[in-house]
């Protein structure tokens, strides 16, 4: 089976996935000269610029800036792109900015997080940016809460739904991977059996049962601090 690189799953936000320190040394200079690139392009735009071409850049900058550490500088340019996505209607984007801002460890982080996770729900975005949120609730929640095994599953169904090859086999080796742990963690799951009998205690064999336990999670991490007004595009989503 040919590996194929993971984009958005358990990406390191810090600096230095290195062997040495002149190696970490060398990423955070590369680093620092890619967001001083990225913010001489920002500055180099037309005020008439495509707004996806100034979010993408801010994106880039965001993610960057997250690496370095610069927590605070990050949430500012990921904010500023989630805010042009959305206008855009551009999901993907939104998402992607989410999934920075959680990373940014700033008071609304977790508010970031839960918007992600809708958005990546509610639209046909990259699978693997949806499960990329989805564990981020795993691995935030303790080991004896329902809330990891209902983003585990629900991070599983939709590789299962959406996911095409090569990405398919991949991301659902993943997320079977991620689920068992959570069972194991959570229950002291060993064995198939156990495992199949744990699932159907759980009530996290029908998505009819976890959906609306997944809207119970994000709504616990946004509380009342939606970006976005959720009724509207519901109401816009095509009807099936």
């Amino acid at each position: 089976m040919k590996y194929i690189p993971l984009k958005y799953i358990k990406e390191d936000p810090a600096v230095g996935n290195a062997d040495s320190s002149e190696d970490a040394k060398e990423s955070t200079g590369m680093l620092k000269r890619l967001v001083a690139d990225l913010r001489e392009q920002l500055a180099e735009l037309a005020p008439q610029a495509e707004t996806l071409r100034r979010a993408d850049l801010l994106l880039q900058l965001g993610r960057a800036l997250v690496r370095l550490e610069q927590r605070p500088e990050a949430w500012a340019a990921a904010r500023e792109a989630f805010d042009l996505y959305l206008a855009e209607q551009a999901w993907e984007g939104a998402a992607q900015a989410c999934d920075i801002l959680f990373l940014c460890d700033q008071p609304q982080s977790l508010a970031a997080l839960g918007q992600g996770i809708w958005l990546a729900v509610t639209y046909p975005v990259d699978p693997e940016l949806s499960v990329a949120l989805l564990q981020h609730v795993v691995d935030e929640t303790p080991p004896d809460a329902d809330g990891a095994a209902v983003a585990a599953v629900m991070a599983y169904y939709l590789a299962d739904l959406r996911a095409r090859e090569p990405q398919r086999e991949h991301l659902l080796i993943y997320t079977n991977q991620v689920l068992a742990t959570v069972a194991r963690r959570h229950s002291g799951v060993e064995g198939q059996q156990d495992f199949n009998q744990w699932i159907e205690d759980m009530e996290l064999n029908d998505p009819a049962l976890f959906l609306p336990r997944l809207r119970n999670v994000v709504d616990v991490l946004v509380q009342n601090d939606w970006w976005f007004d959720r009724e509207a595009l519901q109401a816009a989503l095509p009807v099936d």
